[in-house]
């Protein structure tokens, strides 16, 4: 899968609503706050401080959306992937509260700016968790009692099997879940649309411009090849694509492969037969399968989880067999399609937030659910630089692991651990 500084040969690229062509960074600009990289935390958090009144601009190595925000399942997910009762040892019950209800917050920021900005990006209500064992089924009953006790506030139903090839049409599955306030959009659009609404409102954004050096200190700078950004604070927020632009962040999070492949548009009574309710779906698994529908009508299905840092040969040659296995109706279909990407995985699940030298903020390690997350955490690094540091405090008092030898060693020992976890599934 060879990368390039354009977007990589995905449906979404195919199907983005305008191409971006901000400038390159060239000379010297002013700003009070600097971020780095272009996808949803760094245009998440720009946004909030546009409202503060604040002057910013967003420096992106290569295009708006360019890494996992205009690569990813579309997924609009409420809540954190973290295990929260482990969260609360480490930050205590007002810390975890905390954390809670910025998981559900984190759902109804995405679509306040999609509203808000008018952006047209094919959101669609409806998310739907399969069951693959009895073990799934007990986890649901468990999860839905959880959610009433805490008051969640969107429409969550158990589906029986005999009804759930109201939701999907495969055999494959015993029951599910469905999430009424959840869904799915197309993602790409969503992040070149708030991109749009930060230049509409006075702030800069400069592509093509790749950080080779970052300053820290009491004015901080954001150095490139051919320019040079001087802000008062600092944001860092390339996630799994900071790579070395740091080095004091350099191994907290390792990059992990997730991989998508698209069909040819499907008959409309095919797409009825495969997803009668237009939902995105999702299994159980560490492993996990995850599709949905596109606008169009193709089948966007996901899964491939690949921490080794290894790309496969072939997408295709190992997603479609996956495909085939829960949609046999799909044999035939071409696959149009096939594209992955680097989603930052933190070691223990909880997204990473803290400063450098005071003035540069950071937020990464989302762990492949980031879509929400990704823009409440922007909102809550923008708070903390207008002064209200209440939601951020909570993130920064935890301490991560770092893996020795850097990504030699983590990516394999983190793909061991994986192998372990997906054993345990096959045994159970």
């Amino acid at each position: 899968m060879k990368e390039t500084s354009e977007h990589t040969n995905s449906y979404y690229a195919a199907s983005k609503n305008w191409q971006t062509d901000y400038p390159k960074l060239e000379g010297d600009h002013h700003c009070d706050v600097a971020i780095v990289g272009g996808g949803f935390t760094g245009v998440s958090a720009a946004l909030r401080l546009i409202e503060h009144g604040y002057k910013v601009a967003v420096v992106e190595a290569n295009r708006i959306s360019w890494g996992a925000s205009g690569r990813n399942g579309g997924q609009l997910i409420d809540g954190f992937v973290m295990d929260l009762d482990k969260f609360e040892k480490k930050v205590g019950k007002i810390g975890a509260e905390i954390a809670y209800q910025m998981g559900i917050e984190s759902r109804d920021v995405v679509l306040e700016r999609i509203k808000k900005h008018s952006i047209d990006c094919d959101l669609k209500f409806g998310f739907l968790d399969v069951a693959m064992n009895q073990g799934d089924i007990d986890d649901f009953h468990e999860w839905l009692e959880e959610k009433q006790e805490n008051n969640y506030p969107h429409k969550m139903e158990f589906i029986a099997q005999e009804n759930l090839k109201q939701h999907v049409g495969s055999d494959k599955y015993i029951a599910g879940v469905v999430n009424y306030g959840n869904g799915h959009l197309h993602p790409l659009n969503l992040c070149i649309g708030e991109a749009r609404a930060i230049v509409d409102q006075g702030g800069a954004i400069f592509e093509q411009s790749q950080v080779k050096k970052i300053k820290h200190g009491e004015n901080p700078k954001l150095i490139t090849e051919n320019g040079v950004v001087h802000a008062k604070k600092v944001i860092l927020a390339g996630n799994a694509y900071l790579r070395k632009t740091e080095p004091k962040l350099a191994g907290a999070v390792i990059p992990a492969g997730s991989y998508i492949i698209a069909t040819e548009p499907l008959s409309e009574s095919l797409a009825n037969e495969l997803l009668p309710s237009d939902m995105a779906v999702c299994d159980q698994r560490v492993g996990l399968d995850y599709y949905r529908l596109s606008a169009d009508r193709r089948m966007l299905f996901g899964g491939l989880c690949n921490y080794s840092g290894r790309n496969p040969k072939s997408i295709k040659g190992v997603l479609q067999p996956k495909m085939l296995n829960v949609f046999p109706q799909l044999v035939g279909k071409r696959i149009d399609y096939e594209w992955g990407g680097y989603i930052g995985i933190s070691i223990n699940r909880i997204p990473q937030m803290g400063r450098i030298q005071n003035n540069t903020y950071y937020v990464q390690g989302y762990s492949g659910h980031g879509l929400c997350p990704t823009h409440i955490a922007g909102n809550v690094i923008a708070d903390a630089i207008v002064g209200d540091t209440e939601r951020f405090d909570v993130f920064e008092k935890v301490k991560h692991i770092r893996l020795p030898g850097g990504l030699w060693f983590a990516n394999p020992a983190l793909a061991l651990g994986m192998m372990w976890f997906r054993l345990k599934e096959l045994l159970a």
